[in-house]
C-alpha cells in the first residue's frame, strides 16, 4: 500500500487507522490524508517572487564568500602559518 520511505508512509498508515476506527464505530464518514513534502504553488506571481528572494539570496552570499577566504589568507600570512 505505500512505499518503505516514512514521509510517503505514515500518513497511509494514520488513514487506515482512523478509518478503521470511524467503521469500528458505525459511522459513514472518511477521513483522507495525503502528504505533500514539496511546497507547490500554482500562481506564476508567487514562483517569481521565491525565484527572485532566492537568486537575491545566492547573489548576496557570492559576493561574500571571496573576502571571506581573502581574510583567512592575510590571518594566515600574519600568523606565518
Amino acid at each position: 500500500m505505500c512505499s518503505a520511505e516514512p514521509i510517503n508512509c505514515f500518513p497511509v498508515l494514520v488513514n487506515i487507522l482512523s478509518n478503521t476506527f470511524l467503521r469500528l464505530f458505525n459511522s459513514t464518514a472518511r477521513i483522507r490524508v495525503w502528504s505533500e513534502p514539496f511546497y507547490s504553488t500554482q500562481s506564476p506571481e508567487v514562483k517569481g517572487d521565491i525565484f527572485f528572494i532566492c537568486l537575491s539570496y545566492m547573489l548576496i552570499l557570492a559576493a561574500g564568500l571571496p573576502p571571506h577566504f581573502a581574510m583567512s589568507s592575510m590571518e594566515d600570512h600574519k600568523v606565518k602559518s
